[in-house]
């Protein structure tokens, strides 16, 4: 019963503090914005305003204000696809932008005029924006950052950044002149023409890791779940991995709190200088290679 699933998280409690940064998270193709909620309620334990992203007719299903639902759409031919997806998630990103500074004014964006939470109007410091996502919300986060200003700083877990065939997408090609970090599956050392294309056009600070023993969903809340469940060992390995799963969550949860810090709050504490005795299942690719590290 993944309705009954009980979190951290409480509704409508009142905001304290203002000038909070803000971290929109987009998730991977077919998955619920709710499929990262582990890592996003560390990051609003640590004073983050972390926006969460259904995209339409991408998620399982999306509910409008009159109650009907749009339900994921298969895709027709994949390239088509997929530029037309990370241009509908870029839109989608700018609008939510939008309706934030609308929320931070005092105004409600909801459609029935809902009352904001308590504190919540003038408490988001929109300078300061930061995105990050996981699979096509990885790779969204990065066209995403190429197109908007008004985001600072990027992650992508595990996303492709080539077309089907093999080739390059544009931000690939072009790079980035903002923070970018790419953190992938164990494996991943060898990340063909997208991440070291993107790698050695990108003018601004960016590193890419490897967690050991991780497989492609252990960016999502399965590195939490799936073990609760009573599944084949190796059906659970094949979708995250052999890490240990407190391992996974807990190191996720350190950089990716280490790289905002770093990039919206300058608060910098080193840790994604180099490999950390505190923290050996993350890799750092290609260390010392222009590559895989830009300072």
């Amino acid at each position: 019963d993944w309705a009954g699933t009980v979190t951290h998280a409480v509704s409508a409690v009142p905001v304290t503090g203002r000038g909070l940064p803000v971290l929109i998270y987009s998730p991977g193709l077919g998955e619920p914005r709710t499929w990262g909620t582990t890592l996003v309620e560390d990051l609003a334990s640590r004073g983050y305003v972390v926006v969460t992203v259904d995209h339409t007719y991408e998620s399982p299903e999306v509910q409008f204000p009159d109650g009907s639902l749009a339900t994921m759409a298969a895709p027709g031919d994949p390239d088509s696809f997929l530029s037309k997806a990370l241009s509908v998630r870029t839109d989608d990103t700018r609008f939510v932008l939008d309706q934030l500074a609308l929320l931070d004014s005092g105004r409600s964006p909801d459609v029935d005029g809902l009352r904001l939470p308590p504190g919540l109007a003038g408490a988001l410091d929109l300078s300061r924006v930061g995105m990050f996502g996981h699979s096509m919300g990885g790779t969204a986060a990065a066209v995403t950052m190429a197109a908007e200003p008004r985001i600072t700083a990027g992650i992508n877990f595990d996303g492709n950044l080539t077309h089907f065939d093999g080739t390059p997408i544009p931000v690939a090609e072009n790079g980035l002149d903002r923070p970018f970090l790419l953190v992938g599956k164990d494996g991943k050392t060898d990340t063909g023409p997208g991440w070291t294309t993107f790698l050695s056009n990108t003018k601004g600070w960016a590193r890419q890791l490897l967690l050991r023993g991780s497989q492609h969903a252990s960016f999502t809340d399965a590195e939490t779940l799936l073990p609760q469940l009573d599944l084949d060992p190796a059906v659970r390995e094949a979708d995250i991995g052999t890490i240990e799963p407190h391992t996974a969550i807990r190191t996720q949860e350190a950089y990716v709190a280490a790289f905002f810090d770093r990039w919206l709050r300058d608060r910098d504490d080193h840790l994604l200088d180099g490999p950390s005795p505190a923290y050996p299942a993350m890799a750092f690719v290609g260390e010392g290679g222009t590559s895989a590290a830009h300072r």
